[in-house]
């Protein structure tokens, strides 16, 4: 028996030593008092289990996997915002004013860089998925 056990049988032994002592006009303060006593140890450790169990869950959970979760929620509206953005860009790459890059020149340079950063945006995100999968060692 472990010594929560011997604790309980202790302290049954005791109340029913004190039954004994005082009669069984007792009897029924001397069980509630026993059962409450019980259900506080019973609460105490379902209380602790309870804590252990969400720490556990919780390891996965810190801030850094917060920020990762919402980082990546962000991510996959990434291709969605570029080609919103792309429609005003084309417009004004393809504008013959006097600027830098016109033409179809600046339509290839605009949406270069539009294709650049959504690649780099999902070669992020797969390195991401890598560090946080455990390797096969970790796993036997």
């Amino acid at each position: 028996m472990d010594t929560r056990q011997d604790e309980l049988r202790r302290d049954l032994d005791a109340t029913l030593q004190a039954r004994k002592d005082l009669g069984k006009e007792y009897e029924s303060e001397l069980v509630d008092s026993f059962l409450a006593r019980l259900d506080a140890r019973l609460d105490a450790r379902l209380d602790s289990r309870v804590e252990r169990r969400v720490a556990e869950r919780m390891e996965g959970y810190g801030p850094a996997a917060h920020l990762r979760h919402h980082r990546g929620f962000g991510r996959s509206k990434l291709p969605l915002v570029s080609l919103v953005l792309g429609i005003p860009l084309t417009a004004i790459a393809t504008d013959g004013g006097n600027g830098g890059f016109s033409g179809f020149m600046g339509l290839v340079v605009c949406w270069a860089g539009i294709v650049g950063v959504n690649v780099a945006a999902v070669l992020g995100d797969r390195r991401d998925e890598r560090r946080s999968k455990p390797s096969r060692s970790e796993w036997d």
